[in-house]
């Protein structure tokens, strides 16, 4: 996951450079792109008449993501998963689930698996599951449909209560004592740059997020950071959870949604009318409380 947390990263701090008329109008300085064209074998089996005639839909999720979405033996697991199976069960179709790889930056997982195809294996899927949606960032990526917004995400730190028994650290204590971050994630970078670079020599880098949890919980390091949900998944007895205020992080906080081919619009309006339904009856919710973490209400 270190490369899907370097693209999420370039994404969010690129979204946190706006200005007055970005936010009257988000394709203010953006001019419509020529739209690539696909070949015939990526359009195969896209539009939701194809999906229903035939009995599934395809989906792609991050590989080895908990509690997002992984691979118990052969079993796909994780709140991704759930809710992908919610949008299958409403176009009464069976889900088959792709996991992938993630690339440097967002645009690479939209092209691979959405709009063209991986340059060597596999073929692009129906759905993608946990894209952050932004409306400056889908002028760009005209090629693509950003919609079904499930949940939010937001930036935490996971402490030993121990070690801080009057209240959770909070990043200045970082120069002095140690905090477990993914590497290349919107969080590490956020450190290394806090104060100036005073933190750095601190920062104990890990290649997941489960990796910096397991150094928590084995009492290597007093404290993690990174977002709420693996940090909650993680948590071992005596851990707790809380979000301070983060001076300086532009982006602290987003929405997650879908990304469907632009194409298909009646696919991406039955799939946000199936993710509308359950969260408005609180299957969504739900299904996070099932899985031991916060549920983040989208902003839709």
């Amino acid at each position: 996951m270190i490369r899907r947390g370097l693209a999420i990263c370039c994404l969010l701090a690129g979204l946190a450079t706006g200005d007055a008329a970005w936010a009257q109008d988000p394709c203010a300085y953006w001019p419509p792109q020529p739209k690539p064209q696909n070949t015939d074998r990526d359009i195969v089996g896209q539009d939701i008449d194809t999906i229903r005639e035939r009995g599934f839909i395809t989906f792609a999720l991050y590989e080895n993501f908990p509690p997002y979405s992984w691979e118990d033996g052969a079993t796909p697991r994780g709140v991704d998963v759930e809710i992908a199976r919610i949008v299958a069960d409403d176009l009464g179709v069976e889900p088959r689930f792709t996991f992938v790889t993630p690339g440097d930056r967002l645009e690479d997982d939209l092209r691979n698996w959405i709009w063209r195809g991986p340059v060597v294996g596999g073929a692009v899927v129906n759905v993608m599951m946990r894209v952050p949606y932004d409306a400056r960032f889908a002028c760009r990526v005209e090629q693509v449909g950003f919609t079904g917004q499930y949940t939010g995400e937001s930036i935490a730190i996971a402490y030993d209560a121990e070690s801080y028994p009057d209240g959770g650290p909070v990043p200045a204590y970082f120069r002095f004592e140690p905090v477990a971050v993914q590497n290349d994630s919107i969080t590490d970078f956020y450190l290394s740059s806090f104060a100036g670079g005073q933190l750095s020599a601190h920062i104990r880098r890990f290649p997941r997020m489960t990796g910096a949890m397991a150094a928590l919980n084995a009492g290597e390091v007093p404290a993690a950071m990174g977002p709420l949900g693996q940090l909650e998944w993680g948590a071992g007895d005596g851990i707790a959870v809380h979000q301070p205020p983060l001076a300086g992080f532009a982006v602290s906080k987003w929405t997650l949604g879908v990304a469907i081919h632009f194409a298909y619009r009646p696919l991406a309006y039955s799939v946000d009318d199936a993710i509308a339904a359950a969260l408005a009856d609180g299957r969504i919710a739900a299904i996070h409380a099932e899985y031991g973490i916060s549920f983040q209400p989208p902003e839709r």
